[in-house]
């Protein structure tokens, strides 16, 4: 059976409120997500837009990579939103593996898409960004936009700080990443903003193939 769970609408904190009051909601999503993702076993983080249609190839890419991941044994978790969301929770689905939507409470209120078997909904994203670094040993990163780009720098940067083991980082779809990988190879290592050894943190590859390869040579597949 599909397992939900749901906190109430989306409402804007009131910041006149005193803020002790908010502890005990940041306090509750952490005791949710703990409590439903703790025995989830191994599991892998797919990102990208929310804006891709169906007819996309990176969807398409999204739907495969997830497939083989369930395959290989790996839940799948995704922010359970639309587009490359939807797409890689469809694949875990089709493969009949977990399929975990972390769904972000929002104005425009992001509506959980229908391929998810386990369901997590959250007003914070920081207690959302939480759980997915805590359950993955994988981050597989998908064309996007801030939010995809907010995902991929964090998971490099908490590698980086030794904030967390080293774990693979994998952006899919070279043609994407390619002038984004170049800015950092060039300009960012050229000023020395980072160096030589930060470039190893991530890996880029173009298929869903690829991407399970990289996860499978890594400690986390043993």
């Amino acid at each position: 059976m599909p397992y939900f769970r749901r906190f109430n609408h989306y409402e804007k904190d009131d910041f006149s409120q005193e803020d002790t009051w908010r502890i005990f909601r940041i306090m509750a999503e952490f005791v949710e997500g703990f409590e439903m993702l703790t025995k989830l076993g191994k599991a892998v983080c797919v990102f990208g837009s929310a804006r891709l249609k169906t007819d996309n190839k990176y969807y398409k890419t999204a739907e495969k990579t997830a497939y083989l991941l369930s395959k290989a044994g790996y839940a799948v978790i995704t922010g359970g939103g639309p587009g490359i969301m939807e797409a890689a929770n469809k694949g875990a689905m089709e493969a009949a593996g977990k399929s975990v939507g972390l769904n972000i409470l929002l104005p425009m209120e992001q509506k959980p898409n229908p391929y998810i078997n386990i369901m997590l909904e959250f007003r914070y994203f920081f207690v959302r960004k939480v759980m997915f670094a805590k359950y993955a040993k994988a981050f597989i990163v998908l064309p996007g936009g801030f939010g995809t780009l907010d995902e991929f720098f964090e998971a490099i940067t908490l590698v980086q700080t030794e904030r967390i083991d080293p774990f693979p980082v994998i952006l899919v779809g070279k043609d994407y990443w390619k002038d984004l990988v170049k800015w950092l190879e060039s300009k960012v290592l050229e000023e020395e903003c980072i160096s030589k050894d930060d470039l190893l943190i991530y890996k880029l590859v173009d298929t869903p193939e690829e991407a399970l390869k990289v996860i499978k040579k890594s400690k986390f597949h043993r």
